[in-house]
Parts: C-alpha cells; sequence; structure tokens
C-alpha cells in the first residue's frame, strides 16, 4: 500500500504559489486521514456537519492543528479538503 504522504508535495501548492507553515500543516494533516474517511466527505454538508465529521475543531470554529501561524476557519479547510481529495484521485459521496 502507498502511503499518501509520500506522493504528495506539501511544500508547494497545486497551483504553485508559496505556502506558509499552517497551509504545509494542514496538508499534512488531511494526508494522515484515511481514504475511507475522506472519501465520506460530501460537497453538500453544511459547516456544521463538515465540522462534527472531522472532530478536530475547536469551540471558535477553527481547526485544532499544531504548529501553525494563523487560524484555519471552514472555508479555508473546505478549500484545501477539496484540492487534497483531487491530489489523491478520492470521490467525496453525493
Amino acid at each position: 500500500m502507498t502511503n499518501p504522504e509520500n506522493e504528495i508535495d506539501f511544500e508547494t501548492s497545486p497551483g504553485g504559489e508559496p505556502l506558509d507553515e499552517t497551509d504545509v500543516s494542514l496538508r499534512a494533516y488531511l494526508a494522515k486521514r484515511s481514504a475511507e474517511h475522506l472519501e465520506q466527505y460530501s460537497r453538500k454538508w453544511s459547516d456544521e456537519k463538515v465540522i462534527e465529521w472531522d472532530g478536530n475543531f475547536r469551540n471558535d470554529g477553527n481547526l485544532m492543528l499544531v504548529c501553525c501561524e494563523r487560524d484555519v476557519d471552514i472555508e479555508e479547510f473546505r478549500r484545501v479538503l477539496e484540492e487534497h481529495l483531487e491530489l489523491r484521485g478520492l470521490e467525496p459521496s453525493a
């Protein structure tokens, strides 16, 4: 089985723009999630459902990450999650 961490370059974004420490931490966080878990995600879910599904958001609505320079809100999380799903060749549920 291939480890997704070895296939994804966390230091550059898919669009080529530079990433900060928080960007890298978020992408590494998603890479550690199983394909089975990630494929449960649905674009149709409310923000509250995504927060519940992920299970790692703080009470203030931001993702709990170590080694970060700034907060990651649900909008950024969803955007990066969808990029990550595409990079890993995973399809979210309908």
